[in-house]
């Protein structure tokens, strides 16, 4: 169970109110995938598309946000593209850790006299308070927060002791090497957006995922090592049933996936108007499924060529 959530808790530790120390990640040994040794384990070769317009090309890229330290993605085509772009273009371009403090706290955190666990049934909350023992936090730590957020909190901090950190992730090592090689850099979505569309979620809704996110806690390391298999082959229908399928509300799903899918393909229908070479990375989820942002390009007529 990997829902859309994920990028936030990147926010929550950049922004410094996520301080807990972790103890060693004891569930970040490898662990051998179907029975294959290390050295027959293909190399990896993550889903590349490109849409080319005249003198324009931009080439779609679905990112992990969290990866563990030894993951070797960044191989051939996509050095090949991301080093023939003059730009890469984002879902967010992060703000200094104090901004997104600043802005963590307008958007994510609960009315004044308000608490998280104060809000949960008397046996979601022994569950939650296990949980934030399992990752050594006290009980109150994430009480300021908002269900959603709290949620967040306790994915990425558990994924961070199983040796998933939001740092390795492709976004981040994308950024720096942009940065590195002095790109261009631009963003389909700010911060103060994307944690609006997650604080203005109803509080049964939030209170519902946390409650998802506590029944599948003890899988989550090894479901996203089937995400980061699955991303690493490019085997993008797994990815699709892997990331997206976890929701079964219709309107969280419109929400939070196909209305930005839309969006984004019609930024990407007005770029390939501009000349030049753009790398877009978004997150996986967006590129792989039904109502994905390839298929609302073929839906505007707009045909994204998969790279062998």
């Amino acid at each position: 169970m990997l829902p859309f959530f994920n990028r936030f808790a990147r926010y929550l530790l950049l922004a410094g109110l996520l301080l807990a120390p972790l103890s060693p990640p004891a569930m970040a040994r490898a662990l051998p995938r179907h029975g294959a040794a290390p050295a027959a384990i293909a190399a990896p070769h993550p889903a590349l598309w490109r849409l080319r317009f005249g003198a324009s090309t931009i080439y779609l890229f679905g990112t992990v946000h969290l990866m563990s330290a030894e993951a070797d993605w960044f191989a051939p085509p996509v050095a090949r593209a991301f080093a023939a772009s003059d730009t890469l273009v984002t879902e967010i371009i992060e703000p200094a850790p104090q901004e997104m403090a600043r802005l963590l706290l307008a958007r994510a955190t609960l009315p004044q006299g308000q608490s998280l666990r104060a809000l949960l049934p008397a046996k979601t909350r022994a569950t939650y308070e296990q949980a934030l023992a399992g990752i050594h936090l006290p009980p109150a730590a994430l009480d300021r927060f908002q269900p959603a957020f709290g949620a967040v909190s306790l994915v990425t901090l558990s994924l961070k002791q199983a040796g998933f950190a939001p740092d390795n992730g492709v976004d981040a090592q994308l950024a720096a090497r942009a940065d590195a090689a002095h790109k261009a850099r631009e963003a389909l979505e700010t911060v103060d957006f994307q944690l609006g569309l997650f604080a203005s979620l109803p509080m049964d809704k939030q209170q519902a995922y946390l409650a998802e996110v506590l029944d599948n806690l003890p899988k989550l390391p090894t479901d996203m090592r089937d995400v980061v298999a699955a991303w690493k082959a490019g085997r993008v229908a797994r990815l699709a049933r892997l990331i997206n399928d976890d929701t079964d509300d219709p309107a969280l799903k419109q929400a939070l996936l196909i209305n930005r899918n839309k969006a984004w393909a019609q930024w990407l229908k007005a770029r390939r108007l501009q000349p030049g070479t753009v790398f877009v990375a978004v997150g996986a989820g967006h590129l792989a499924g039904p109502g994905s942002v390839i298929d609302q390009l073929a839906a505007l007529g707009i045909r994204a060529e998969r790279l062998p």
